[in-house]
């Protein structure tokens, strides 16, 4: 017996006119203002030109949707390739189906081109992008419930989700389900705390935040897949997103514990250029070694033309005058 619920959305579509407004395009794009605003915040703390982050979002963004729409189709290809599937349906995007794994991937080769351009390394965009894309996910999680979709396993806890009968991936006699875009979604913000914690207390560069965004969000991923009962492939039994969770988080331990060193701040040049600095030493962050001047004191005590210096000269005629006339001159002596 179920006390209580959280009900699904009754639609997920609204007509202004002839064009259609979708629930899952609006949580997409209320996420990605959300992770552009901080995104751009944490680049300009670090010296970064305002607004260069809406920059990256024009090359991220799309990439990003492209990628992740490529890796849902390359991981379910039985649904639009399949007996019953239709090849045109892989370009519905708005139905829902997206990868986040594509979509990171797609995603960082936008940045990348977009970070060429700019003249800042990839590595400090990512860092600043980390906690801002955890909660575009958290927003964009909320599509899944317009679309009543991607839910887990059939329970009566108070707060299990309703789900029309006939909904695919439906059980038939159950009603409620784990509201596994719910779990996702309150992760998502857990994650993008624990990275401006750590990152405001270990003070993070180098790619380090982005990796440790990674391990966290994955720790979370792996069980909230474990509850969902939508059509996967499977390896030895376990959904492919677990086995891509697992080869994620290796990967980011490997590269947060090989990449310490000091976080990149960045300076803008009177031309709109970006440099590089340390954050340990304001210099600019190479492996070159810089090159010191003789200081002012050092120069003033080399020997010029040959001579020596004065007090140097003095003591040796005063030495002189003492091998002569068995004692120094008496300096104040006219």
């Amino acid at each position: 017996m179920t006390l209580a619920s959280i009900p699904s959305p009754s639609t997920s579509v609204w007509h202004l006119g002839p064009f259609p407004l979708r629930a899952y395009a609006l949580c997409i794009i209320a996420g990605v203002i959300a992770a552009v605003v901080i995104s751009d915040r944490r680049l300009q703390a670090r010296g970064g030109p305002k607004g260069a982050i809406m920059d990256v979002a024009v090359y991220a963004v799309p990439f990003g949707i492209l990628g992740a729409r490529i890796y849902h189709v390359i991981t379910s290809p039985e649904n639009y390739f399949g007996e019953n599937g239709n090849p045109v349906d892989a370009l519905k995007i708005w139905e829902g189906g997206l990868g986040i794994w594509g979509a990171i991937a797609g995603g960082a080769l936008g940045a990348w081109l977009a970070s060429r351009r700019m003249g800042i390394p990839l590595r400090v965009i990512a860092d600043v992008v980390a906690p801002g894309l955890a909660v575009a996910q958290a927003i964009g999680r909320f599509g899944n419930w317009f679309n009543q979709e991607l839910f887990g396993k059939p329970t009566s806890l108070p707060w299990a989700l309703e789900i029309e009968p006939g909904r695919p991936g439906t059980i038939p006699g159950e009603a409620t389900y784990h509201p596994t875009f719910l779990y996702e979604s309150l992760w998502c913000l857990g994650v993008a705390a624990l990275v401006l914690w750590a990152d405001r207390r270990f003070r993070l560069g180098r790619g380090r935040a982005f990796a440790l965004y990674g391990m966290a969000y994955v720790l979370g991923r792996v069980w909230i897949e474990a509850l969902r009962i939508d059509e996967a492939n499977r390896i030895f039994g376990l959904r492919l997103n677990i086995w891509t969770c697992v080869i994620v988080f290796a990967f980011a331990l490997w590269y947060f514990l090989t990449h310490a060193g000091p976080r990149e701040q960045l300076a803008v040049n009177e031309d709109g250029t970006v440099r590089v600095l340390s954050d340990a030493a304001d210099e600019p962050a190479t492996d070159e070694p810089a090159t010191d001047e003789p200081a002012a004191d050092e120069a003033a005590a080399e020997p010029k033309d040959g001579n020596e210096p004065a007090d140097e000269a003095a003591t040796e005629g005063d030495n002189e005058k003492a091998d002569a006339g068995g004692k120094p001159a008496d300096p104040t002596t006219p």
